[in-house]
């Protein structure tokens, strides 16, 4: 049995990223929130575009105004008025001044703008009441950005802050890596859908929603097999056709140690070298990783047979080793260039935690803002790998290494963050 970071390197090592030239497509600006760049951006402008005004006021001449003050005021001949988006007509000569606007050009022969809460207007004259530093409230063109050069980076997510500058540098269209096509699946002949009506023994199938939707926050295109039941020929079928069709695949259930867990023998006989079988964590120890040794004849873009993660089939452990090593599996996939590690950091624990000690073990629960401090909040209620109800609320994880039993109300813990952002 592996140790979950023996586990997660070989994981991380294993996954190999989309190929930046076969694996990107052209996309809208509109559809690019959540995207990950396959090439990196640059743009022919300057930012800002021109010099312009970063204040509401007046464009002078440092050298006119550099003595002003309240007692000896500058007195300064008003030539012309230049809101935001308007072309300044005039060059402001010796003893002369433009009214200025945020945002504005700013006028031929001005070099510094004086805020109009240090002014007096007076007809067609301003008084200029203090001496403002040389260049003051001016934006000089290419100050923050220059054309030509690189904007943004292969591999980064576009989000609303990088989404702006792409905008603001007309970059209407860009490259981006496709998103990973992940197969799943479910597996066991009690499971039905939601849909149907409950038998005795059956069992709704819950983990086909949950982990379609997290394979959907972590910018993957989930490819929905369905049911499978817990027969070699269906199971061997459905991972054939997922081996095709997809970058990843994600099946829940037989891959535990019982007469009907097939997963490994099947993959076995499909050529598949098998990395992981069980990992030393709590929930989650059944886990069945494995490569296929080629990709099989496709019309797939990218050349990389897809990786296989035989996830437990108890809801909450599907979810704790998808959050584990499946959410960071994907982000490198996926192109991210960085940030694709599980991010770990210590708080405070609101509750007692305990572990049995044998196995690192993960309990459920929220993160929340208390005066100021971060606490974990364990989620009430039985944390039994099969009881999925109070994972409702859920964004962080509790870690308790081997050997740790229990951590005091009010003692740090380190929390896995399993929120997607």
């Amino acid at each position: 049995m592996l140790s979950v970071g023996d586990a997660e390197a070989i994981i991380l090592n294993l996954v190999q990223p989309l190929d930046r030239e076969q694996d990107r497509e052209i996309i809208d600006l509109w559809a690019a929130d959540n995207r990950i760049i396959a090439t990196s951006v640059s743009s022919e402008l300057d930012f800002p575009y021109w010099d312009n005004s970063a204040m509401d006021g007046y464009a002078v001449r440092y050298a006119d105004v550099q003595e002003s003050s309240e007692l000896e005021a500058t007195v300064l001949e008003v030539i012309e008025e230049i809101p935001a988006g308007y072309q300044p007509q005039l060059t402001v000569q010796p003893g002369q001044a433009a009214r200025i606007f945020t945002g504005a050009v700013m006028p031929s022969g001005a070099d510094t703008v004086v805020m109009q809460e240090r002014t007096r207007r007076e007809g067609s004259n301003v008084l200029i009441l203090t001496a403002p530093q040389a260049e003051e409230f001016v934006r000089h063109k290419g100050a923050f950005y220059q054309g030509g050069q690189q904007l943004l980076s292969v591999g980064i997510k576009l989000n609303a802050p990088e989404i702006a500058v792409l905008a603001a540098a007309q970059c209407a269209k860009l490259s981006v890596y496709r998103r990973p096509r992940v197969a799943i699946f479910s597996s066991g002949d009690e499971l039905v859908t939601p849909d149907q009506i409950l038998q005795p023994g059956q069992i709704v199938d819950s983990n086909q929603y949950a982990l379609a939707a997290l394979v959907r926050a972590a910018g993957g295109e989930p490819l929905l097999l369905g049911i499978v039941k817990d027969d070699p020929d269906a199971l061997r079928e459905a991972i054939a056709y997922a081996m095709v069709h997809a970058d990843m695949i994600l099946s829940s259930g037989g891959v535990s140690v019982g007469d009907y867990d097939y997963i490994d023998q099947i993959l076995v006989s499909l050529g598949a070298e098998i990395h992981i079988r069980s990992v030393a964590m709590s929930p989650g120890k059944p886990l069945t990783v494995a490569t296929f040794p080629t990709p099989p004849v496709t019309e797939r873009s990218r050349s990389n047979s897809p990786i296989y993660f035989g996830l437990p089939g108890n809801p909450v452990s599907a979810l704790v080793t998808f959050w584990r090593f499946v959410q960071p599996a994907m982000r490198k996939l996926s192109g991210l260039a960085r940030g694709w590690e599980p991010v770990f950091f210590r708080v405070r624990s609101h509750d007692e935690l305990k572990s049995h000690g044998q196995r690192e073990t993960y309990i459920w629960g929220s993160l929340r803002l208390i005066d100021g401090v971060y606490e974990f909040h364990k989620a009430a209620g039985s944390h039994s790998s099969g009881n999925l109800i109070n994972l409702a609320e859920t964004n962080a994880l509790a870690v308790l290494p081997v050997g740790t039993t229990m951590i005091s109300a009010q003692a740090e813990v380190q929390v896995l963050q399993i929120t997607l952002g």
